[in-house]
């Protein structure tokens, strides 16, 4: 997962803080981009958002043996290609794509880096939430993508998916939202907007845990996560 910021010095302070995360410059990416770290192993990048237009957000991407042979299953189910596949240096491939009903996520075709060397720990990668007009096109669309990962022998998914019901702007456009492990939401709400971020919805119960929606202080929105 990558956070394309406006400021990615002031990202690195940010997270950093917030998440003891550590960086490692990641040229092959893009100018400016950089790899986190939690202890030693790589768990987001940093990326500088080289178009104001573009929203200053978190993107998932799933992993995939052969990017150009999802895009064009994307493409006849409806989805669409918004960044077809290119090689990033030695590392991979990457791909940026939409569902049917307009949310954006990555696609990583993985060569010299893998992924996340961890989660599901504290400043980590917990959970990703899909939220949805249409549930049914979304469950038909995601179910025959990734059926082996969401349904198959041993599959531990970290992916739901929730309808955009009357409690959101009625603009809210479908979106991914990308959690993070944290032990204490508390405690790590005081940290943001001790930060410089904000809490745009306080802790609820779901069904994988307690969360809580914070932006970051570029405006990059992200969720808290105890499971």
């Amino acid at each position: 997962m990558d956070a394309q910021l406006p400021d990615v010095e002031a990202g690195k302070r940010f997270y950093g803080e917030l998440f003891g995360w550590s960086f490692q410059d990641q040229p092959a990416r893009s100018p400016g981009a950089v790899r986190a770290l939690k202890g030693g192993e790589p768990v987001a990048s940093l990326a500088h958002k080289t178009d104001g237009r573009m929203p200053t957000v978190w993107t998932v991407s799933f992993a995939t043996p052969d990017a150009e042979a999802l895009c064009g299953r994307i493409r006849a189910a409806g989805g669409q290609i918004v960044s077809a596949p290119l090689p990033v240096g030695e590392l991979g491939v990457a791909a940026l794509v939409t569902d049917p009903g307009g949310a954006v996520f990555g696609l990583w075709q993985p060569v010299g880096h893998p992924g996340f060397g961890r989660r599901r720990e504290p400043g980590t990668f917990a959970w990703v939430e899909l939220y949805t007009r249409d549930t049914e096109a979304a469950n038909a669309f995601y179910g025959d993508l990734f059926h082996d990962a969401l349904f198959g022998p041993g599959a531990d998914p970290d992916f739901g998916r929730a309808p955009i019901s009357d409690v959101f702007p009625a603009e809210m456009p479908p979106h991914f939202l990308v959690h993070f492990a944290v032990e204490d939401p508390a405690a790590t709400m005081e940290r943001v907007t001790r930060l410089g971020g904000r809490v745009q919805v306080p802790p609820f119960e779901t069904s994988y845990g307690t969360a809580a929606v914070v932006t970051d202080d570029q405006g990059a929105s992200f969720a808290l996560l105890r499971r």
